[in-house]
């Protein structure tokens, strides 16, 4: 299958998808198409929470605000999959967990099962959707690159690789735009300084400090204000605020059917102390 994901909204990814069809009967899935605009981290972070539930697939992932630049367009094998985006970083965390899903160790810096490949781009039709003109129709190729192994019942990551290798305008590269999450500094065992990494839809402000941190604690301190820690929303009553671990494994600031961002006073990037009360 293809993924498509981006920050597009309606109607630019049908227009990606017409481009594709032309190419290959492949199945198209739409990941998301309300991505943060603009943002290649946050989109980063959302697809490598996403990604590994999908079988091997070819994933087409475009926020690119540097579209129109110099700026490289890559495919990256991670395991079995492949995801093509601009080399902005946006595929890089993505890849690492992908790696991982396929049973390759692999971390947040680095991974010994991730091959990044620079795509040789022909002058595109317009300078500001190379959704439609570069990275759909790369999609395509590299699928069709692989569908005679997957016929064959013979992808792995090994065969991936290889059928990447052979394709023309494909070039394996070591320059490409890295893009590592931030970590937490752990003092102790009893505070961590985070930061907001994400907000989601429904205003949880989503925190790099791991879940682990706040799993045994009944009580902790945000930025100084006193909250419980709850397994589930509704671990607090409606409106109240509290601290949970998402189903992403990282810790939330949130409110029983409301805001956690508003009621937190907490944005994209902004520091997040979080320390046990004992």
């Amino acid at each position: 299958m293809i993924t498509l994901a981006t920050d597009f909204g309606s109607p630019y990814p049908a227009a990606m998808k017409g481009v594709i069809r032309r190419e290959t009967d492949a199945e198209m899935i739409d990941v998301a198409h309300d991505l943060p605009r603009g943002d290649p981290r946050a989109a980063a972070f959302w697809l490598r929470f996403v990604l590994p539930e999908f079988p091997p697939a070819v994933h087409c992932a475009v926020v690119d605000p540097g579209v129109g630049t110099d700026r490289a367009a890559v495919a990256v094998r991670a395991g079995d999959h492949v995801i093509v985006a601009p080399d902005n970083g946006l595929a890089l965390p993505p890849a690492r967990a992908l790696a991982a899903s396929s049973g390759t160790a692999a971390s947040e810096r680095a991974s010994a099962d991730v091959d990044v490949f620079e795509v040789a781009v022909d002058d595109p039709a317009s300078a500001t959707f190379h959704g439609r003109d570069v990275f759909a129709p790369t999609a395509a190729r590299i699928h069709e690159a692989l569908e005679p192994r997957r016929i064959a019942d013979s992808v792995d990551a090994t065969a991936t690789a290889d059928a990447l290798a052979a394709m023309p305008s494909l070039t394996r590269t070591d320059e490409h735009v890295g893009l590592v999450f931030p970590e937490p500094a752990i003092d102790d065992a009893s505070t961590a300084v985070g930061e907001v990494l994400v907000v989601d839809d429904f205003g949880n402000a989503i925190t790099n400090v791991p879940g682990s941190f706040v799993r045994d604690g009944d009580r902790v301190r945000v930025n100084g204000e006193s909250v419980p820690v709850g397994e589930t929303f509704a671990s607090v009553p409606r409106g109240d605020r509290l601290v949970t671990v998402g189903s992403h494994g990282y810790v939330e600031c949130d409110v029983n059917d409301g805001r956690g961002d508003e009621a937190f006073g907490l944005s994209v990037g902004d520091e997040a102390r979080i320390s046990i009360e004992r």
